[in-house]
């Protein structure tokens, strides 16, 4: 198995180690995420009526069509899973763009959801510059003190190390960068037997609060946080 820390260019190993990967298991991988989280799913259906907003890392676009009185624009940085997120409804529109540089205009957007992405980068460094970038987007609040209007909010999702109840038991005191294999098995011509292929994906696991310090780092303030389901969460505002 790999290592799990960059020895060279955090981009290089990350090309590596996540971009190519999801390119090769785009289609498997989108077969198994189907049903949307219940606080994602909560956060988008109690948006206002008309809100304009991102999913950053959309991956097969299964959030798009939660609230069918919001717009959404999906990115992702693979080009497969921009192609199976097209494949639902209009309204909703996706496009290959990289969380590092995304194409949006500052201020614009009413909301954010960045949904187990963030995990990806393999510094902390290159995270808080991803969580940064998804805050810019958001429309600043506005108002007087009297009358307050509230800005964008983005909800954010990490993968926690704090995990000692799911199969893969990672805890307190356990290594923060891993590796985790994807396996996906094909059948070879002219024989009935699958075979199997595996990839690993780089993850850096957040332990308790982390996930807050970067939002902060990264310029935002957080409005809520919680766990849910080997996760950390955080919805953050500028």
């Amino acid at each position: 198995m790999p290592g799990a820390r960059p020895d060279g260019s955090p981009k290089a190993y990350e090309e590596t180690y996540v971009h190519q990967v999801y390119e090769n298991i785009a289609s498997h991988f989108s077969s198994t995420r189907y049903k949307p989280w219940p606080i994602v799913q909560r956060f988008l259906q109690e948006l206002p009526k008309g809100s304009v907003g991102l999913d950053v890392g959309c991956g097969n676009g299964k959030y798009l069509t939660v609230n069918p009185d919001i717009f959404i624009l999906a990115t992702d940085r693979s080009a497969n899973l921009v192609q199976i997120a097209n494949e639902h409804p209009p309204p909703h529109c996706a496009l290959v763009a990289d969380n590092l540089a995304l194409p949006h205009p500052s201020s614009s957007f009413d909301f954010a959801i960045s949904i187990a992405v963030i995990h990806h980068l393999s510094s902390r460094h290159r995270r808080v510059q991803a969580i940064a970038a998804i805050l810019d987007t958001l429309r600043p609040g506005a108002g007087s003190e009297r009358e307050p209007l509230s800005g964008g909010k983005a909800l954010i999702y990490v993968w926690a190390l704090e995990q000692k109840t799911s199969r893969r038991g990672w805890d307190e005191g356990d290594e923060q960068d891993v590796m985790v294999p994807w396996v996906m098995k094909t059948k070879s011509d002219g024989h009935s037997n699958a075979q199997s292929k595996t990839f690993h994906r780089y993850y850096h696991l957040y332990r308790q609060g982390e996930l807050e310090d970067d939002v902060v780092e990264a310029g935002g303030s957080i409005a809520q946080s919680g766990y849910e389901k080997d996760n950390w969460w955080a919805i953050a505002v500028r």
